[in-house]
């Protein structure tokens, strides 16, 4: 059984923060009722390709995009912009716990699905609103876009290579780094909300902004301007403070050295064959390999070349000085430790059957997460979910006015 066994999630969210929290709270064993637009679904089901495979290795119509987001659902097609639908919406809400929406501020109220409409039917209902921009503030009625907020956000003016090298400039993450880490902070609002609700008896509504998430997550970068009052500026894989903390290449492949103290400096470089630049004056302190970095950078990087990546990754690793490869996305994925940590998971999809996705990263010793459902095609659980608050005639009437589709 799931920590959220019992709660009962109506998401009327789409593309990817609120999906990725409502997916984190379905793992977790909450109900998960997610809103379709009838023969269009969630934005991001065409939203590719790559798309899934079926048994036949043919494509399917599921995006991968879809897919990463997705999983424990139960996919309810509703058209909320007729009457009978947005009743069916009110009634699943008066029986719901947790309602999740990404419109834009204000644009459920017409709907009469809004905070303080559904909350006047279910006090106890906890109302979680991810916009762009939040509910309040000069651009509260601005869309919201991850690429647009991650540069607003000061997130792309510390990515990227310094001005002064080739390829010098700001950079975006490359994941959607705003709206995914919306998706958490919003997951852990809820379960806050939800224990508040068990003291005080009654919901409440979540104001949740990419924006807001962005600045939140500038951490150290924005204490270090807060109490310098100098801006920070992009370092692109080296360390503002720490040397040697960065990238270098070899033969096959790059790596990563992230060395944090002076004894680990003195083991790298024994460990690689460099005693001697251990104790070249310049570089016995991190005061004064910071002071000299291209220096220090030139004869680490010129040494590196002479062997593959994986041959110094060893070497390194054996003296406890931190150090790493740099995967791609096949590598990461059979890493060892990837692999024993149960990251890479298989569960039967309605396409098919050795549906292969990424494992939740929540490891709970007495209730843990539960895969009990792969990402649902649209409308896959109409009938079903539907069943539980109309009756069959009512159903029937419903499809035969298109307000509702069953897969």
């Amino acid at each position: 059984m799931g920590a959220l066994t019992g709660f009962r999630v109506l998401d009327l969210s789409r593309i990817l923060a609120g999906p990725w929290c409502s997916q984190i709270l379905a793992d977790l064993g909450a109900e998960v009722i997610k809103i379709e637009k009838p023969n269009h679904g969630d934005d991001t089901r065409i939203w590719g390709p790559p798309w899934l495979k079926n048994d036949k290795q043919e494509d399917t119509h599921e995006s991968a995009y879809y897919l990463s987001a997705n999983r424990g659902k139960h996919s309810v097609a509703v058209d909320l912009s007729t009457p009978e639908g947005q009743e069916i919406i009110k009634k699943i809400a008066q029986q719901s716990d947790v309602v999740i929406e990404n419109y834009k501020a204000g644009s459920l109220k017409k709907y009469g699905l809004d905070y303080e409409s559904l909350s006047q039917l279910n006090p106890r209902l906890v109302y979680c609103s991810i916009t762009g921009f939040g509910q309040n503030g000069p651009r509260a009625h601005e869309p919201g876009y991850d690429f647009i907020i991650q540069g607003m956000g000061g997130m792309m003016s510390v990515t990227g290579e310094r001005d002064d090298l080739p390829g010098g400039g700001p950079q975006k993450a490359g994941l959607a780094f705003a709206d995914l880490t919306t998706g958490l902070y919003s997951a852990i609002a809820i379960q806050a909300a939800l224990l508040s609700r068990e003291k005080a008896g009654e919901g409440q509504h979540i104001d949740m902004a990419l924006l807001d998430t962005q600045v939140a997550s500038l951490s150290v970068l924005a204490m270090n301007y807060l109490t310098s009052d100098k801006v920070p500026g992009r370092f692109g894989n080296a360390h503002a403070n720490i040397v040697p903390y960065q990238v270098f290449k070899a033969q096959q492949g790059e790596f990563i050295i992230a060395c944090g103290n002076d004894l680990q400096f003195k083991a790298l470089c024994q460990a690689v064959g460099l005693a001697e630049v251990a104790e070249d004056p310049r570089f016995l302190k991190n005061s004064g390999r910071v002071m000299h970095r291209e220096e220090l950078t030139t004869v680490l990087q010129a040494h590196f070349y002479k062997q593959p990546a994986q041959t110094w990754v060893d070497l390194i690793h054996a003296v406890k000085v931190p150090v790493g490869m740099i995967n791609n996305l096949k590598q990461t994925l059979k890493e060892e430790q990837v692999l024993a940590r149960e990251m890479v998971i298989q569960m039967p999809h309605t396409l098919r059957e050795d549906y292969t996705s990424i494992g939740s990263p929540i490891k709970l010793s007495k209730t843990p997460v539960e895969y009990k459902k792969a990402p649902p095609c649209l409308g896959e659980d109409t009938d079903v979910v539907l069943s539980q608050f109309l009756s069959p005639d009512e159903i029937d009437e419903l499809k035969s006015k298109k307000v509702i589709q069953q897969r």
